[in-house]
């Protein structure tokens, strides 16, 4: 009769693979980016659901009672809602036109050329960023009383454009260091001037850097409060910002027409911000290699 042995079976740990999270881990971690989620979507949400509501139930959180676009209604009828619209258009594209081309411009000749007071140019550009919006907003409005400028949209495209060109300008010069310098010196060879290599051979290449200096450029005319609120009076001039300051007084706000109104700022921002997502990423991270 032949016995048999049994043979003790060791389990052998499994080898968690390097970047491989445990379930525990992994589930902390899902948690956490749904509550982050949860509480960046929020605000925007109860934004748009308060827009749906009539004014009675404004500040109730009977979101789904009595849902109506009266709000919308009374907003674009009864207010020169479009006419800010219009304004802040205006001032926000020849802000994101006239800052791309200056940014682009001064970004490649820092980057490709050498002349007396570059440095000099590199760190005024750098200093200016320094300046917070209550410390510049005096003197600003002083230059632009000066120049006749004031409750104009040029006043403003100009002030816009002194906060973005600067640090649009360094991202783009970043970035302009990324792209070979053999490129230019292809289009040397076949004989472009340094306006033609720029236009026709670097710019190409740049169009995720372009993409985030307009969106830049265009986010920080559309969004911008203090400067419009001081420089732009009648209801005929003011941009958005000073348009929605009209919904709240010492006695309270208007949060039906102001919620909406916030709604329909927001779609100009977020269609600007689909078109250029695909290059702000990279945009982005070239501009900040080298600089």
């Amino acid at each position: 009769m032949v016995t048999t042995i049994p043979t003790a079976r060791h389990s052998v740990p499994k080898t968690r693979l390097r970047g491989e999270r445990s379930p525990l881990a992994s589930t902390a971690l899902h948690l956490t980016l749904i509550v982050a989620s949860v509480i960046a979507v929020f605000p925007v949400l109860w934004v748009l659901l308060t827009s749906l509501k009539p004014v009675a139930y404004a500040t109730t959180t009977d979101f789904f009672k009595e849902t109506t676009f009266e709000n919308y209604t009374n907003l674009l009828q009864n207010t020169k809602f479009l006419t800010w619209f219009g304004n802040s258009l205006l001032v926000a594209g020849l802000t994101t036109l006239i800052g791309v081309i200056i940014s682009a411009s001064t970004g490649y000749a820092v980057s490709r050329f050498r002349f007396p007071g570059k440095r000099g140019l590199m760190w005024t550009l750098l200093v200016t960023q320094m300046f917070p919006v209550a410390v510049l907003i005096v003197p600003i409005y002083n230059i632009m009383a000066g120049m006749g400028l004031l409750n104009k949209p040029a006043g403003l495209v100009i002030t816009y454009l002194t906060i973005s060109v600067p640090f649009c300008a360094w991202m783009m010069k970043g970035f302009f260091d990324t792209i070979p310098r053999e490129i230019d010196e292809s289009g040397q060879v076949d004989g472009l001037t340094p306006f033609g290599t720029f236009w026709r051979l670097i710019l190409p290449l740049a169009k995720p850097g372009l993409a985030v200096t307009a969106f830049y450029s265009f986010i920080t005319a559309w969004g911008e409060v203090a400067y419009a609120s001081a420089f732009m009076v009648g209801e005929d001039n003011l941009t958005l910002a000073g348009g929605l300051q009209l919904f709240v007084n010492q006695y309270g706000a208007q949060w039906g027409p102001m919620t909406a109104a916030s709604v329909l700022i927001a779609i100009p921002a977020a269609l600007v911000f689909l078109f250029a997502q695909k290059h702000l990423v990279t945009g982005m991270s070239a501009g900040a290699v080298k600089g």
